[in-house]
């Protein structure tokens, strides 16, 4: 995956990464429009349509406007923070009409692409509701965020929903970088393990447990408790929540062997959805 750094600071994407964003954000417009009522329940969830659409509409403005050097506190990076400030932006903003909504998702997102393809208005790199991170792996950030919640509203409006091989691949720079940060403080406690973890088709990496401290390494270890094989599209929905490990392993979407076999199934227990 190829990023580079022009020399005014501005970002040059990983390869089709920009593409997967607008082509993301023009997906959950369409399916946005095309709901007859808003209000209607997204599964698994407290929200309604509406109220996910909004949320998108605005995270991507909070994503355009990290992007563009401008500081947008949300939360502290804790689920129960970033709960509360979702909550608090949507009492806020009462829009939750299709159409405008659906404007606003497609418009933020171009404005985020407009702002990583302009050089830097700060020399930092943005602090995010999820930590630092650079424009590239901010972009990278924007587009897991908006599959996931545009799978909810794909589920909801019982439409095929957005999620493939090539844009889970695209979302791991931010889940490699944000792994360590949301990993579950009572769930590794005690834990000492190295899993390698390797998508189908796509690239491997290592996560290492010692003493509550978890360490990720884009590079697959030498060597491994437990090696777990993914589809990469279970693997994205897992991390985010939206699919059982027990449903992905019975349909042989997740494989896994080694020395200790056993803690494959512990293996997404040990981190919180971001």
């Amino acid at each position: 995956m190829h990023t580079t750094v022009r020399q005014d600071g501005s970002a040059s994407l990983p390869d089709g990464l920009g593409q997967a964003i607008r082509d993301t954000a023009e997906e959950i417009a369409t399916l946005v429009r095309s709901a007859s009522d808003t209000a209607l329940a997204v599964p698994g969830s407290q929200w309604t349509v509406g109220e996910a659409a909004a949320h998108l509409a605005l995270a991507n403005e909070l994503m355009a406007d990290l992007a563009a050097g401008r500081e947008r506190p949300y939360g502290d990076g804790t689920p129960q923070s970033l709960a509360r400030a979702n909550a608090q932006s949507l009492d806020v903003f009462s829009e939750r009409r299709a159409e405008p909504l659906a404007t606003m998702i497609e418009e933020q997102a171009e404005a985020f692409l407009d702002a990583v393809s302009r050089p830097a208005a700060v020399s930092t790199a943005p602090a995010t509701p999820l930590g630092v991170m650079d424009r590239s792996v901010l972009a990278s950030y924007l587009l897991t965020h908006m599959l996931g919640h545009g799978y909810d509203l794909a589920r909801a409006l019982k439409r095929p929903h957005m999620v493939d091989r090539a844009r889970a691949g695209l979302c791991m720079p931010f889940m490699l970088s944000v792994m360590p940060r949301v990993a579950d403080p009572a769930a590794t406690a005690g834990l000492t393990a190295r899993y390698r973890i390797r998508l189908r088709g796509g690239e491997a990496f290592g996560v290492r447990l010692a003493d509550g401290a978890v360490q990720v390494t884009p590079a697959a270890a030498q060597r491994a408790d437990c090696t777990i094989l993914l589809d990469p599209v279970a693997f994205l929905l897992i991390a985010l929540g939206r699919l059982n490990p027990w449903r992905a392993i019975a349909q042989g979407q997740v494989l896994a062997w080694g020395p200790r076999p056993w803690l494959a199934p512990r293996f997404p227990t040990l981190f919180t959805a971001p």
